[in-house]
């Protein structure tokens, strides 16, 4: 199962506190996943589809539960895709537009509606709801091991744009994309996606994002650390291949033992341990010398190389 069925399973068992919740979720749904058929005055009926079982639940539930409407659900296997195909039919009847006014999909007089009813809409638990309803119908999570982000598709523009307010409303900033006659509505931060989740109602899958997020920085702060060591590492190798370099040199033309006690010291160190980085060699010396008197030994050295190279 992807994130997202197990996202909207989980938000399938969720219920709004009062009816008005629960039109608002059904209005969202039914315009997102419904197909509207006009055969004149007053008569209607609609078609949800939908390839996710748990939206097809919630659908007939809270038609079943909030609306006197009959309805009729088909299921078909796809041959290629080999998944379910859900099919909710609300055929032709009595109280139809009606039931259509109040869900905000027809405006009485003019038609469909082309954005969101405000009716449905003036508070925080309906517009949760609502968003909750747009999620399930047009909702996408990506698997928050591979990325953070979180879009629900819809059609109409002025549609997509009062999604947007709402979702603004909940405290989240989204963005709106247009793709080929569609728009999404998505967020990209981890901490977006993780408040909407819990805000609508998803919060094993909220607290699964803040485990992988985790994860992720534990995962980082150790990658760091292992790059710095390695270049430290990269560093002092290099460091100690150049040393060994001017070590030959005063070695051949002047002798190692012709050096102060110091400086020879630190050749016959360096020349025995020539991973080691100028801090470890220290520690070695005895007396124990720091990195700086350590770095000051090889500026002497260099500076011995260069005089009696130019004499």
């Amino acid at each position: 199962m992807s994130f997202t069925a197990e996202v909207k399973d989980e938000l399938s068992r969720v219920d709004g506190p009062h009816a008005a919740c629960a039109l608002a979720e059904l209005s969202a749904l039914m315009r997102i996943c419904g197909t509207l058929s006009y055969r004149g005055p007053g008569r209607y009926s609609i078609r949800i589809a939908t390839e996710t079982g748990s939206v097809a639940r919630t659908a007939l539930r809270l038609i079943h539960q909030n609306l006197d409407l009959q309805t009729q659900l088909t299921v078909r296997r796809s041959v290629q895709r080999k998944n379910r195909n859900y099919l909710i039919e609300i055929p032709e009847q009595e109280g139809l537009a009606d039931v259509l006014t109040r869900l905000g999909i027809l405006i009485e007089g003019k038609g469909l509606a082309s954005g969101v009813p405000k009716s449905l809409t003036s508070e925080g638990d309906t517009i949760r709801s609502f968003v909750l309803g747009a999620f399930m119908a047009g909702g996408f999570v990506a698997d928050p091991r591979r990325d953070f982000h979180m879009e629900i598709a819809v059609t109409g523009e002025r549609f997509a744009d009062d999604i947007v307010d709402l979702v603004k409303r909940m405290g989240v900033t989204s963005r709106l994309n247009h793709r080929r006659g569609s728009y999404a509505i998505y967020i990209k931060s981890y901490e977006d996606v993780r408040f909407l989740l819990e805000a609508l109602g998803a919060e094993r899958s909220a607290q699964v994002v803040e485990g992988v997020r985790k994860l992720k920085s534990v995962k980082n702060n150790v990658n760091r650390r292992v790059n710095a060591e390695l270049a430290n590492d990269r560093r002092s190798s290099r460091s100690g291949a150049e040393q060994l370099h001017v070590i030959g040199r005063v070695a051949h033309e002047v002798g190692l033992k012709n050096l102060p006690p110091a400086l020879r010291e630190f050749c016959e160190l360096r020349v025995r341990h020539p991973e080691m980085s100028l801090a470890d060699l220290g520690k070695m010396c005895d007396p124990p010398a720091s990195k700086s008197a350590m770095y000051h030994r090889v500026l002497r050295l260099q500076q011995i190389g260069k005089e009696d190279a130019s004499s």
